[in-house]
């Protein structure tokens, strides 16, 4: 009997500690199960106010900014210093009548202008509320070049590309797009000669040496003492080391790569010798030789006769960022 109380008692003793044990886990459980919300909120919470506090700003902007008809677009105010019509390089733009002010992406508004080949620099700037303002700076040719080229129907066809001083090269703009008639504004530019249509990519510069002392050559006989005397109709950059240039009354003048200034000088003298000896306009001269110019005279009855130059349009000359 005693041994049988004795074992109730250590049962009894043994429920009591496994309960209590029990306890104690749950109370543990639950401590760290506090401990571990309270630092996740504390962790979380930040991020989910500052997300909750991006949601509401988005949302305001969005109401008040980039929906808001108050800054619908109602005028684009475009100026050019050349011959593109305004009206053409609003459509160029691509953007749309009503377009919000404050969300146009004004980086491609200046992409899609200078992607024209004849545009050199675009500036854009927002006018609050409602206007957009464009100013666009164009290129100007000097030079001109024809490429012939196979084409189904009329068997050989002419690619017409332009240049300016730096050697860029340009598609012609559509007569239709422009403020002016072409005709009067190209109508002095020198064709050069010697080139093919792989060197000439619309957009990008050419790099040829030739092409370069061409350009120069256009650039220096333009502020020459030979400027007005005659005009430069033709310039041959096929042979290596020079550019013949052919002017109106037919003469043939070569030039060296550098050192336009002092070779337009020379031909200067040449030509004024010819006046007063009465030796009539120059047949051929080569210029690239520093010393003992070799010159031909044309035979009076071969020179041509009233041969007026056109009179020298005055470049621009602007500096472009290419």
């Amino acid at each position: 009997m005693w041994f049988k109380r004795e074992q109730n008692k250590n049962r009894r003793l043994h429920r009591h500690n496994v309960l209590d044990v029990k306890l104690r886990s749950d109370q543990v459980r639950a401590s760290r199960l506090r401990l571990g919300l309270f630092l996740f909120l504390v962790v979380a919470g930040p991020f989910f106010g500052l997300y909750l506090l991006w949601r509401v700003g988005e949302v305001a902007l969005n109401t008040f900014v980039y929906q808001n008809a108050d800054f619908a677009i109602q005028q684009i105010d475009v100026k050019t210093d050349g011959v593109i019509a305004p009206d053409q390089l609003r459509r160029w733009t691509g953007v749309k009548p009503g377009a919000n002010l404050i969300g146009l992406d004004l980086a491609a508004v200046k992409r899609n202008l200078e992607l024209v080949s004849v545009i050199d620099s675009v500036s854009v700037e927002r006018v609050l509320p409602r206007t957009l303002k464009i100013r666009v700076t164009e290129r100007e040719a000097i030079a001109q070049v024809n490429v012939p080229h196979a084409d189904g129907v009329a068997g050989i066809a002419v690619s017409i590309f332009q240049l300016d001083a730096d050697g860029m090269v340009m598609q012609p703009l559509d007569p239709r797009l422009c403020t002016v008639p072409l005709a009067q504004v190209n109508s002095q530019l020198p064709v050069i000669a010697g080139l093919n249509a792989f060197q000439l990519q619309p957009g990008r510069r050419v790099e040829l040496p030739p092409i370069q002392a061409a350009l120069k050559l256009i650039v220096a006989f333009s502020k020459s003492p030979m400027a007005g005397l005659v005009d430069l109709r033709r310039l041959d950059v096929s042979a290596p080391g020079v550019v013949v240039a052919t002017t109106g009354p037919g003469s043939q003048i070569t030039f060296g790569l550098d050192k336009m200034e002092q070779q337009l000088r020379r031909w200067r003298k040449i030509y004024d010798y010819g006046k007063q000896a009465n030796k009539g306009d120059i047949a051929s001269a080569d210029l690239a030789v520093a010393n003992n110019v070799p010159v031909r005279w044309m035979m009076a009855s071969a020179a041509p006769v009233n041969v007026t130059p056109k009179a020298v349009k005055p470049l621009k000359l602007r500096r472009k960022n290419v």
